[in-house]
């Protein structure tokens, strides 16, 4: 999906999930592909600063990383030790810092580039721990789209970035398997 789906995670939590569809699986886009597409999309998301080769390769494995944790979330699973592993990685190359004020805790960034982009994501994913918004961020359970999305239902059961697309698809999918069933076929 190369649009936005459905409506925006809150704060920051919404460059987390930026983030994780600068893949597109089922066009095969990569945004973290080469310098030229880092700098288009990090320009989209105001960030300045070059990735080199080794950023880039970084990049790419915490994306995959957190694309398995928000898997995890559709089963309120803990956080995958992969995804722990990606973000203490992150957080050891970027600069966040813990500050506070009259309204509690505050997460302060610093740098520029793919170091920007790290410390903005780590400080996003450790308030959303923080203040239980993270389990809402999920991947589409469709394996041809995996496209991350914030979910907003009630229930917390959301599967699909979109249920005109993704659970349609699933849906007809199903249907399709029902007509082919010789028990449900007319003899």
């Amino acid at each position: 999906m190369t649009e936005s789906v459905g409506p925006a995670a809150p704060g920051e939590l919404e460059f987390v999930r930026a983030f994780v569809n600068t893949l597109d699986i089922e066009t095969g886009s990569d945004a973290l592909r080469d310098s030229s597409h880092w700098a288009a999309w990090a320009d989209a998301h105001g960030i300045r600063g070059a990735a080199s080769p080794d950023d880039l390769d970084s990049a790419r494995r915490l994306r995959e990383a957190l694309r398995a944790g928000l898997l995890a979330n559709h089963d309120r699973s803990p956080l995958p030790s992969r995804m722990i592993d990606a973000l203490h990685s992150a957080a050891d190359q970027c600069d966040v810092r813990v500050g506070f004020d009259g309204d509690g805790v505050r997460f302060r960034t610093a740098g520029s580039g793919m170091d920007l982009a790290f410390a903005r994501i780590v400080a996003a994913v450790a308030a959303s721990v923080s203040d239980g918004t993270w389990p809402r961020l999920k991947s589409c359970v469709n394996d041809a789209c995996q496209w991350a999305f914030y979910d907003h239902s009630r229930s917390r059961t959301g599967r699909w970035c979109s249920m005109s697309i993704c659970g349609n698809r699933a849906k007809q999918k199903r249907w399709r398997a029902g007509q082919g069933d010789p028990e449900r076929l007319p003899a």
